[in-house]
């Protein structure tokens, strides 16, 4: 069984940085493209960033400058260094896997943490 679990969100002030973190764990041999998403209240859940095993980034325009996404793809673990933070930083964020090779994983369902908060106060 594939488990993702996100840790590193918190009370930040606006300027401030976080890193999350996320660890895939289960009998995983590979994990084509990792990411973060959000989710603020009331709102969609939006991508943030994602990274291919080979280390190709894309990010979302709000956050191009002040986040860097990256990815071990040895330890199947995927981090969000989060800097100059913005109170419409504040969210839930989610860590996801697609294209999990692993034994009883289905290649094409994504895979979900169960999120992490993060709180940017003016």
């Amino acid at each position: 069984q594939v488990q993702l679990v996100e840790s590193g969100g918190g009370l930040v002030q606006t300027g401030g940085s976080l890193r999350l973190s996320c660890a895939a764990s289960g009998s995983i041999f590979s994990i084509n493209v990792m990411a973060w998403f959000r989710q603020a209240p009331g709102k969609q859940r939006d991508l943030v960033a994602n990274i291919t095993a080979g280390g190709f980034a894309t990010y979302a325009d709000s956050v191009k400058g002040r986040f860097t996404i990256s990815i071990d793809s040895d330890n199947n673990t995927v981090d969000l260094q989060m800097n100059d933070l913005e109170p419409d930083d504040t969210a839930v964020y989610y860590c996801n896997a697609e294209g999990v090779v692993a034994d009883g994983a289905h290649y094409g369902i994504p895979y979900w943490g169960k999120g992490t908060l993060v709180t940017v106060s003016s």
